[in-house]
């Protein structure tokens, strides 16, 4: 008999589920963050010239030279971070296997980490992989506001490390430096370790600024920065992320992520070089283009009946449908949305541990625009004639 595995309550991940939905229908898919357009053009062309020139086999583990770099020279740039290239920056396969490195290092059997829900849903698998509890401290709409004081509340002998993600997935947040300041001194209070998700760091609205964990006094010495070109160039099919953190801090998890993947894919790397030669005009039309097409949705989930802020950051929109289903959990509104409209999105319950209060009445979901301008007109021309839920007052009436 074969035996149950023990990953036997760790469902399919809800992105999978949803993609699959949209499949099977021919629906829009504004569930998945992922760009249905290419990235810059002289990207693609550098990882095959990489390819031609023989740049095939591994790399080294902890990233080409050239790349680290790179990374090390943006850091520099955009927020006087001061990392040394061969010791504290490592290139991984993705933010996700960076953040399971992370958590694999430093979070053992009988440890506790604390995280803020909605969560990127590998927060807590890493965690249980290495044997570790996730606790979390539950934001609400509209404001997705965070509280130091929820997060010091959680910590006991056991904690050793905080989860931070900003901007935010997939509340559309961008932290303000007071929340910033408040979880850095839980952090420092306690003297645990901070792993910083800021994957959409060059995804940030006007008047929004991104602030940086380990820019904050005290924090650079207990802050793994983890990132990804993934969402800067549009390449999320690549899976080139990395991760900035003193010497010891990396260390350990180099030592997890030689015995994951071993290192990322060579000629990608080297086109990732090329990517971060394009310049500050790229960022400030990368961020302008993202502008319209938030802007774009945005009006159209708001004129179907959504409550929905402005995001601050990132590509995603969370919206309330309460007015259109009040009825209807997240799970099923989402169903019903893809099925009977053919419009996907991600409800946003999977992103808080099971039994949470907060996520039992939550009514939201998540919308992503990376998308053209093309596929966000058709969502648009959806939103407009929406039918299928449970009676609701509508801006257009019954639905």
């Amino acid at each position: 008999m074969i035996p149950q595995h023990r990953w036997q309550n760790y469902p399919t991940s809800i992105f999978s589920v949803m993609s699959a939905e949209a499949n099977a229908v021919g629906a829009v898919n504004l569930a998945q963050g992922f760009p249905d357009f290419n990235g810059p053009e002289e990207v693609i062309q550098a990882a095959g010239d990489a390819m031609k020139k023989g740049l095939n086999q591994y790399a080294p583990a902890i990233g080409i030279k050239t790349l680290r770099e790179a990374i090390q020279h943006r850091y520099q740039q955009s927020y006087a971070l001061k990392y040394d290239s061969e010791l504290e920056v490592t290139v991984l396969s993705g933010a996700t296997e960076a953040i399971w490195c992370a958590v694999q290092a430093f979070c053992g059997p009988g440890d506790e980490a604390i995280g803020i829900a909605p969560f990127y849903d590998s927060y807590p698998a890493a965690c249980y992989a290495g044997g570790a509890t996730l606790k979390t401290v539950a934001l609400r709409p509209p404001l997705w506001k965070i509280d130091a004081d929820a997060i010091e509340r959680l910590v006991t002998p056991k904690t050793k490390m905080i989860l931070v993600n900003t901007p935010h997935n997939p509340t559309g947040r961008v932290l303000t430096r007071a929340e910033m300041e408040g979880i850095a001194g839980v952090a420092r209070k306690h003297d645990l370790i901070v792993m910083s998700d800021e994957v959409y760091e060059e995804i940030v609205f006007e008047p929004s600024v991104h602030i940086p964990m380990a820019s904050l006094p005290g924090m650079h010495e207990r802050t793994i920065t983890i990132s990804s070109t993934s969402k800067t160039f549009s390449f999320t099919g690549w899976k080139v992320g990395y991760a900035c953190a003193p010497a010891a801090l990396t260390e350990g998890m180099r030592r997890v992520h030689q015995f994951t993947v071993f290192c990322s894919a060579t000629p990608l790397q080297h086109a990732m070089v090329r990517a971060f030669e394009l310049g500050e005009d790229y960022y400030k039309q990368f961020r302008a283009d993202y502008r319209q097409r938030r802007d774009k949705l945005l009006a159209a989930i708001r004129a179907a009946g959504f409550d929905a802020p402005a995001p601050e950051g990132t590509y995603f929109i969370s919206g309330g449908y309460d007015r259109l289903a009040p009825n209807v959990n997240d799970m099923k509104f989402s169903l019903d949305l893809v099925r009977k409209n053919k419009l996907a999105t991600i409800p946003l319950s999977p992103f808080y541990l099971p039994g949470d209060p907060v996520a039992k009445d939550l009514r939201q979901v998540r919308f992503a625009f990376c998308k053209t301008h093309e596929t966000l007109d058709k969502a648009g021309e959806i939103l407009e004639n929406l039918s299928g839920f449970t009676t609701g007052n509508s801006p257009r009436g019954t639905l």
